[in-house]
């Protein structure tokens, strides 16, 4: 019977665009960052269609929503969805959003066509994975697999100074569950691929098999100022003759670790920062990432060497400072030939690839077995208003997740 399910792929754009429009901007996209009214009033959205589905409803201390259906089995451990509501300032309509509401369209397909699973399911939407109003990223997910302390998120603070916990409280989302790990039997998350690897090899389907590693450092290189006239260059202390080659070779040492490899040099300031003025420091951000440990090591002390000969080649000093770092995750080898399988036999074209991006499947990972599915986005533009996902790939990922589902609450049953 599993074979003939499908999901509604109407339903689920409707679905989309109605959640979109709260805190839609000019351009398209969305605004509706964590713990605002806005966010409030997609958390009530979500709940209300989750409810009528016939999922419960349990908040947990972080603010993590999980929606859930009772299997056939109820000592069963569950099966875990879901991704997020929250945004980016400037964010899209899919980011998160399509892996909250693919979910809900797999829980509710199953319930119409009286398709009762063994495992209880259960739907997450995680707090504040973007970070943008209150860092670090990926904090409801974070709290809950132990990366961060429940203090620790309570006490983040926005641009005007409220915390994290005060927010909770206001929008009344600060629930009782507790926020620790719980047994699932495992973890899918569907997610718009957020790059354009998919979109460029023409597949509907990515098989994601784990999450690139990543490290972010702020470089300080401090020369001397002067005047940009009646100073020779040779008498100079200019920091630009350490930063150009160390962004240069910062940029090689990706390309010499393809195709995975990645250097961004994000944010460039200069102080004094005047025109006629040789600065005398340069700030960078230097972001690098791999998903082998290994390699990402590897490319971390290299970086390492070439800021340190750089500097030391112009006669100027520097400091380098890690400001976050985030493992490489691989993902469960079995759940990943699952969601293979289920594009597979659904005939849709697919791939094995690594997230370039973080995601809150980095964190259920570690208390989860966990996988993920990618759809195409438009020229892989995410995080951004102009971000774009057919329908017909949108169905396609959520029809996958319910085969998939469906699959392993087969196989749970056998067991």
């Amino acid at each position: 019977m599993s074979e003939d399910l499908k999901i509604n792929g109407a339903r689920l754009w409707d679905r989309l665009m109605e959640m979109a429009r709260i805190g839609a901007t000019e351009m398209g996209g969305c605004n509706r960052q964590a713990l605002t009214d806005l966010d409030k009033q997609g958390r009530d959205l979500f709940i209300s269609w989750a409810k009528a589905v016939g999922c419960t409803i349990a908040v947990d201390e972080v603010g993590n929503i999980f929606a859930r259906l009772e299997g056939s089995n109820p000592d069963a451990d569950p099966i875990l969805m879901g991704s997020h509501l929250d945004t980016q300032a400037t964010g899209g309509k899919f980011d998160g959003v399509y892996g909250v509401l693919a979910a809900l369209e797999v829980v509710q397909t199953l319930v119409e066509a009286k398709h009762v699973v063994a495992p209880p399911l259960e739907i997450a939407v995680w707090t504040n994975e973007e970070g943008c109003r209150f860092p670090p990223a990926m904090l409801g997910s974070g709290v809950m697999s132990g990366a961060y302390s429940l203090e620790q998120a309570y006490a983040s603070t926005d641009k005007e100074g409220r915390t994290l916990g005060e927010e909770l409280d206001r929008i009344g989302y600060r629930g009782t569950l507790p926020a620790s790990p719980r047994p699932y039997a495992a973890m899918l998350e569907a997610h718009i691929e957020q790059g354009p690897i998919l979109e460029a090899d023409e597949k509907t389907i990515g098989v994601v098999s784990g999450i690139q590693g990543a490290h972010w450092f702020d470089l300080k290189v401090t020369g001397a100022s002067a005047h940009a006239g009646p100073t020779p260059m040779a008498m100079r202390k200019d920091p630009w003759r350490a930063v150009a080659p160390i962004v240069s070779q910062v940029l090689q040492l990706a390309d010499d670790h393809a195709p995975w490899g990645r250097a961004t040099i994000g944010d460039v300031s200069a102080d004094p920062g005047a025109r006629n003025t040789v600065p005398h420091t340069l700030y960078l951000s230097i972001d690098i990432r791999h998903p082998e440990e290994g390699v990402l090591a590897s490319m971390e002390e290299e970086m390492r060497c070439i800021i340190a000969d750089a500097c030391a080649a112009a006669n100027v000093t520097h400091s380098l400072q890690e400001v976050w770092h985030m493992p490489p995750t691989t993902f469960a080898p079995h759940l990943v030939d699952t969601i293979e399988v289920a594009a597979d036999a659904l005939g849709y074209s697919s791939m094995r690839l690594v997230s370039g991006a973080g995601h809150d499947s980095l964190h259920t990972a570690q208390f989860a077995p966990t996988a993920m599915i990618f759809v195409p986005c438009a020229d892989g533009l995410s995080h951004n208003e102009l971000e774009s996902a057919e329908p017909a790939d949108l169905e396609a990922g959520a029809n996958v997740l319910l085969r998939a589902i469906a699959n392993l609450g087969e196989a749970q049953a056998r067991d």
